[in-house]
């Protein structure tokens, strides 16, 4: 996630915020009238966007690919029921 400062307070801390970005290994995102305009990046996560996705280490990838999947919510029993057309379930002796 992003740091957003609009454009007035970042011009005041510019050489905190490059600080930031590149010691503190975060991204700053400059708004105006709260619409993003630019991004501040290091120079390292600069290179790996421009280099494009196949570029990301492994780990990166994994991550990406697990939140991605994690995001969908998962099906309802009901509807899987419905999808399959089982009209009936097993419950157990107790």
């Amino acid at each position: 996630m992003a740091y957003e400062i609009p454009v007035t307070q970042a011009r005041a801390e510019l050489a905190d915020l490059i600080n930031r970005v590149v010691y503190g290994g975060e991204r700053v995102v400059v708004t105006r009238h709260g619409k993003p305009l630019v991004a501040l990046v290091s120079a390292a996560d600069l290179e790996r966007l421009e280099a494009g996705p196949d570029a990301a280490p492994e780990g990166e990838q994994v991550i990406s690919s697990v939140s991605v999947i994690g995001s969908t919510p998962p099906p309802s029993v009901a509807g899987e029921r419905r999808r399959f057309g089982i009209a009936a379930e097993h419950a157990p002796d107790v």
